[in-house]
């Protein structure tokens, strides 16, 4: 059977710092700040909701969490400007290494799938404006079961919607957190660690390869998938 990669598009192929330049002309020096309190209040939202099972979905996510920061921060933004926010955040910019990455493992015979947090619709017009939609052969979206990363039953359903197997699968994110999760459902998991100032969790689960460019994956994985071999 030949490998299936589900990628995740938030923080691994589109770069969520791409609402920087926009948040500077609102927000002038403290648009870093914003942008890092933004993010991270949006993966605290969801995991809240997938454990409390008080699901929304990850557009809600986004918006309220960018409420939270403005109140946070004790920036003032009006509804008008809280919109624009939002659209830039609905065209983020892909990383540099993403498109030459995927066109790589699409000439090694992957199956490859887009696998988000955030629903379909709104994740295959992101990849479509960043120009990455024609790599993949679907979106698998954990709107379908009303969950979010890390919880098991998001990896299964992957699994499931591809028909792949945890032994033929992998997770390529550059999040430590989803890494964590599809490794603990059984899948493979390779880290995009893109910063060296970026940390994984020490968990005791480690990535089943760490890469700093998406580029590197074509080549990596069929030696780490020899290795398992060897070794099985």
């Amino acid at each position: 059977m030949n490998i299936t990669l589900g990628f995740d598009v938030y923080g691994t192929l589109l770069n969520t710092n791409g609402v920087v330049e926009a948040l500077t002309g609102l927000v002038g020096k403290e648009a870093q700040v914003f942008a890092k309190t933004w993010r991270d209040k949006q993966l605290e939202y969801s995991f809240r909701r997938g454990l409390m099972r008080h699901y929304d979905s990850f557009a809600v996510c986004i918006r309220q969490s960018l409420d939270y920061t403005c109140s946070a921060l004790r920036i003032p933004l009006d509804e008008t400007q809280k919109a624009q926010l939002l659209k830039t955040y609905r065209a983020l910019p892909p990383f540099e290494d993403a498109a030459a990455g995927l066109s790589l493992l699409q000439y090694g015979n992957f199956r490859m799938y887009a696998f988000s947090n955030g629903g379909s619709d709104a994740v295959e017009r992101l990849l479509e404006h960043a120009g990455l939609l024609h790599f993949f052969l679907g979106v698998i979206s954990v709107d379908d079961i009303r969950s979010f990363k890390p919880d098991p039953a998001v990896y299964a359903h992957f699994l499931r919607k591809t028909g792949a197997t945890g032994n033929c699968a992998w997770l390529i994110s550059g999040n430590p957190f989803d890494v964590i999760g599809a490794m603990s459902a059984g899948m493979s998991g390779a880290w995009v660690r893109r910063s060296p100032d970026a940390v994984f969790d020490p968990w005791g689960i480690e990535p089943t390869l760490t890469v700093h460019a998406l580029s590197e994956l074509a080549q990596q994985i069929p030696e780490a998938e020899k290795l398992k071999q060897t070794l099985s």
